[in-house]
């Protein structure tokens, strides 16, 4: 053990080999982010009736789930509630309406339709443009840089890191702050999101989260999946409007009584001079 605690890394490592990984690392990652860009379908053109199906039913589902709190006045809430419950329950925004003893088409075959195709294809370059870079730079540290010690971590560690931190080093010897070459990569693959995230912060980068939450709040409607079908839009659309009928009843609007809040911190603030 001491011997190990004497061990002394050439600053040449640190120049040659440290820095050129992360380097190496940071600019793939740039180059994956913008060629997955370059991979994404651009988003096909909607009819203006889909349109208008999907826009009122996510204007009918804002105002329901913000009723118990809303920022509108009493007036303005409940005519805008009724007119949208008046769309929604007559149906009169649905483009494709079916009659009620029409049964429902049968699942689609995802391998016969086109789009699903074009969607199952992108996913795969997607996963592709994520693997053959990591491979490619697995390997050539592999080959170059086997069994290398990079860095000394400065905070101490338990014995269960080891594994993570010295792969192919096979010395039981060594402390466990020792980090090896195709260690530090590993760290740097799980721990260089942060970075991209501070990197790529663009108004125009796409949100996952952003865009399955619109697909939730239109119900499944906008888009079915390959074993959903077409959905019945009609429907959809029934049960938003009881929804809503149903959220009228939980009405509050925010500015009520903020006159006499507003004199009784007037008051205390007055008492506290």
């Amino acid at each position: 053990m001491p011997v190990a605690e004497s061990l002394y890394l050439d600053p040449s490592i640190r120049d040659w080999v440290l820095f050129p990984i992360t380097l190496v690392m940071i600019l793939v990652g740039l180059l994956r982010h913008y060629v997955t860009l370059l991979l994404n379908t651009p988003p096909k053109k909607q009819p203006a009736s889909v349109v208008k199906e999907q826009r009122a039913l996510l204007r009918s589902q804002l105002l329901r789930q913000s009723s118990t709190l809303s920022p509108l006045p009493p007036h303005l809430y409940t005519t805008l509630s009724n007119h949208l419950y008046t769309q929604l329950s007559t149906g009169a925004l649905v483009s494709t309406a079916k009659a009620p003893s029409e049964k429902p088409e049968a699942p689609a075959n995802p391998l016969a339709d086109p789009t699903q195709m074009e969607g199952m294809m992108d996913g795969m370059k997607k996963q592709a443009v994520m693997m053959i870079p990591n491979m490619v730079i697995m390997q050539w540290i592999n080959v170059f840089f086997s069994g290398f010690v990079l860095i000394k971590l400065p905070f101490p560690l338990t014995y269960g890191f080891k594994s993570m931190l010295q792969r192919d080093i096979a010395t039981p010897d060594m402390p466990v702050h020792y980090v090896s070459a195709l260690s530090w990569y590993f760290l740097n693959l799980f721990g260089l999101n942060g970075l991209f995230k501070l990197l790529l912060t663009t108004s125009d980068q796409p949100d996952g989260a952003r865009d399955m939450n619109v697909v939730h709040a239109l119900g499944g409607a906008a888009q079915g999946g390959p074993q959903m079908g077409v959905p019945d839009v009609g429907k959809v659309h029934r049960a938003e409007a009881e929804n809503l009928a149903l959220a009228d009843g939980m009405y509050r609007w925010a500015g009520e009584g903020v006159e006499e809040r507003v004199l009784a911190l007037w008051g205390m603030a007055e008492v506290a001079r």
